[in-house]
C-alpha cells in the first residue's frame, strides 16, 4: 500500500484567508500540534512577505523535533535567500519555489515569455538545491497551462534539482477527470519525473478539492497539499481532514494510507479554528459537531440497531461518540431510549402519550428538552 506525505499548508496558505494573521507563537503552536498530528511537511509561511512571516517560519522551525518545514519562495535570489534563513533551525528544511506558468498568468501578471519563465524556473531550483534539504517546485495554475510548455517546466525543475514538482490547480477550476489526466500526461510526457515526487495542491472554488486530490492520488501522486479545516484563499484548500479519512475509509479504492493520527484530528482543528477565529461549521464533515449526529426517525432506528447502516467512519476513532440528538424528525425508538438513559421508567402507554407530546413541542420549531415534555405530560 502506498504511503501518502501530508504537507499542511495551513500556516501559509491557510492563513491567507482574509483576517487571519498568526503570530510567531501561534504559528509555533499550530506547528507542534501539527506534527503530533502525524503530518509529513509544514509549509509554515512566506519568508520573503514580512518580516512577521519570516519570523514565523523561524518560529515553527524551531518548535518542531522532526517534521520537515518550508517556506515558500518566488523565482529570486533574495526570496530563496529569506526561505533558507528563516528554516535554519528546522529538522529538515524545504524550499518552495514556485511561478506561474499558464499564458494568462505569464502575459497579464509576470510580464513574462515562457522562455524567461523556463530560465527562472531552472535558475531558481538550482540555486535552491544546494542552500536547504530539499526543493519543491510548484507551476502555479497548472491546470490552466499549456501542456506542452508545462511539460517543458517540468522538465526543467527536475533536472535543475527539484525533488517535489506540484501541480497546483490553483483557481479551482479542474475536475477529477482532468486532474488525473493531468498527472498522467506530465508522467508520459517527462521520464525525468519518475524519480520525483509529485505533489496536488486544490482549491475549493467549485467545491471540489477533495474529490481533485483524491483523483491526484489516484493518477500516481504520492503528497497531498491541505489545510486544517480546509482554510485557505476565497473558498479555501483541500480539507486535511476530509483527504485523510478519505484515504483511511475507502483504502480499498486508492490502496494508500497516510501517518496522520485520526485521534488528533479534532484537537487541531480545534486549535486552528480558536487561533485564526475561523469556526467550524456544524455540518463540516469529519470535524463538525453534527458529522456523528442523527436526527431522522428512520436513521435513529437504524443506528441503534446496527452502526454501520448509516455511519461509515466509526466516531471512537476520532476521539468522539455518535449521537442522537432528539428533534422533530426523531422516531419513537431513540426517544424512548433517551427517556431511559435520564432514568425516566415509563411503560408503552406512557412513552406513547409522552412521544406525542414531544412531536407537538417539536413541530413548534423550538429547542425541546425532556423536562418540557415531562412538564406538559404533568399539567
Amino acid at each position: 500500500m502506498r504511503r501518502i506525505k501530508i504537507f499542511d499548508t495551513t500556516l501559509r496558505d491557510g492563513e491567507q484567508s482574509p483576517g487571519i494573521a498568526l503570530r510567531p507563537a501561534e504559528k509555533a503552536e499550530i506547528a507542534v500540534a501539527l506534527e503530533q498530528l502525524g503530518v509529513d511537511v509544514i509549509e509554515a509561511g512566506f519568508a520573503a512577505s514580512s518580516p512577521g512571516d519570516f519570523e514565523g517560519v523561524t518560529a515553527a522551525s524551531e518548535a518542531v523535533s522532526h517534521a520537515t518545514v518550508a517556506s515558500l519562495a518566488r523565482t529570486t535570489r533574495e526570496d530563496v535567500d529569506a526561505a533558507v534563513a528563516a528554516l535554519a533551525a528546522a529538522p529538515r528544511s524545504r524550499v518552495h519555489v514556485f511561478i506561474a506558468t499558464s499564458a494568462l498568468h505569464m502575459e497579464r501578471k509576470l510580464g513574462l515569455t515562457p522562455a524567461e519563465v523556463l530560465e527562472r524556473v531552472a535558475w531558481s531550483v538550482d540555486y535552491a538545491a544546494g542552500r536547504c534539504d530539499e526543493v519543491e517546485f510548484s507551476a502555479e495554475d497548472a491546470t490552466r497551462s499549456d501542456r506542452d510548455f508545462l511539460a517543458e517546466v517540468c522538465r526543467a525543475a527536475a533536472r535543475a534539482g527539484a525533488t517535489i514538482v506540484n501541480l497546483p490547480d490553483t483557481v479551482g477550476y479542474t475536475t477529477p477527470s482532468e486532474y488525473a489526466e493531468l498527472f498522467t500526461q506530465m508522467a508520459e510526457r517527462v521520464p525525468e519525473l519518475a524519480d520525483v515526487e509529485l505533489s496536488v495542491h486544490c482549491h475549493n472554488d467549485l467545491g471540489l478539492a477533495v474529490a481533485n486530490s483524491l483523483a491526484g492520488v489516484g493518477a500516481g501522486a504520492t503528497q497531498v497539499e491541505c489545510t486544517v479545516n480546509g482554510i485557505g484563499e476565497r473558498a479555501g484548500n483541500a480539507s486535511l481532514e476530509e483527504v485523510v479519512m478519505a484515504l483511511r475509509v475507502r483504502a480499498d479504492a486508492y490502496e494508500a494510507h497516510t501517518a496522520v493520527d485520526p485521534a488528533v484530528i479534532r484537537d487541531a482543528s480545534a486549535l486552528v479554528a480558536a487561533l485564526t477565529g475561523y469556526p467550524v461549521g456544524p455540518n463540516k464533515p469529519i470535524v463538525g459537531a453534527n458529522a456523528f449526529a442523527h436526527e431522522a426517525g428512520i436513521h435513529q432506528d437504524g443506528m441503534l440497531k446496527d452502526a454501520g447502516t448509516y455511519q461509515i467512519i466509526d466516531p471512537n476513532d476520532l476521539g468522539t461518540v455518535m449521537s442522537l440528538p432528539l428533534g422533530k424528525h426523531s422516531g419513537r425508538h431513540a426517544f424512548a431510549r433517551a427517556c431511559a438513559e435520564a432514568g425516566r421508567v415509563l411503560d408503552r402507554d406512557q412513552v406513547n402519550t409522552a412521544f406525542k407530546r414531544f412531536k407537538e413541542l417539536a413541530d413548534l420549531g423550538v429547542p425541546v428538552t425532556l423536562d418540557d415534555v415531562f412538564q406538559e405530560v404533568r399539567a
